[in-house]
């Protein structure tokens, strides 16, 4: 039955990290996609399924019970707050804000401690949760892109160290210099950011403006790097 249940492009390329045997927290778990797919494929040796919501929760069950996949222990919970860190040793987090992975992270301090890793996908304020990143004693590891249904997501892989990030990286990416999907990413980044320009040109805060243009010019830039290391 488990090849019946198909991942969609994003929480595929999670999948494929998440490593063999590894006891797993998918955190906002929804319809328990992920931990069922591994049980399913003896990727995992167990899991935690946790949501915020009743209802999201019990969509997991039944998705759990539709394809009798076992060892996962479904907890209503917001994020990590009622999982504890020798429980698991990696922690998935996706469908989510940037900066609300990063306050569930902020309030689980154990997820820093050299024994766990983190495989995160921000749906959107990326740069928030990779500055999240790299102010609170966490590294990316592995970073890539994924498109699915039109839109390039990121997924990091991350753990407790310690990184530098140019202002490019943290809008562009800590780690994509050869993603296939890098320029299209910064590219898409950067029209954004021009139309943000232009409204703030009528603001009464210039140095907003300035910093925003000060953005497009550091992914300007790591643009040129990725064309220089991908189109000879």
């Amino acid at each position: 039955m488990a090849k019946h249940l198909e991942l969609t492009p994003r929480l595929q390329l999670l999948a494929d990290w998440v490593p063999q045997g590894a006891r797993l927290a998918d955190v906002g778990t929804d319809h328990a996609y992920l931990p069922v797919w591994l049980s399913l494929h003896g990727r995992v040796s167990c899991a935690i399924a946790s949501d915020l919501r009743k209802g999201p929760l019990e969509r997991a069950r039944q998705t759990g019970s539709t394809y009798g996949a076992e060892n996962i222990d479904y907890r209503l919970c917001n994020g990590l707050a009622d999982i504890r860190g020798d429980e698991v040793d990696t922690v998935a987090i996706a469908g989510m804000g940037g900066e609300t992975i990063a306050a569930i992270l902020s309030a689980a301090p154990w997820t820093k401690d050299g024994k766990h890793t983190l495989l995160l996908q921000p749906m959107t304020r990326s740069a928030q949760l990779r500055r999240f990143l790299m102010e609170n004693d966490y590294v990316i590891t592995r970073e890539a892109l994924v498109r699915d249904r039109g839109t390039i997501y990121p997924v990091m892989e991350v753990q407790a160290g310690e990184m530098e990030l140019t202002l490019g990286q943290l809008h562009g990416g800590a780690k994509l210099l050869y993603d296939p999907l890098g320029d299209r990413y910064i590219i898409e980044k950067i029209i954004r950011l021009q139309g943000a320009v232009v409204g703030l040109s009528h603001s009464a805060d210039p140095a907003k403006a300035d910093a925003v243009r000060d953005t497009i010019t550091a992914l300007m830039e790591m643009r040129e790097e990725w064309r220089h290391a991908n189109c000879p």
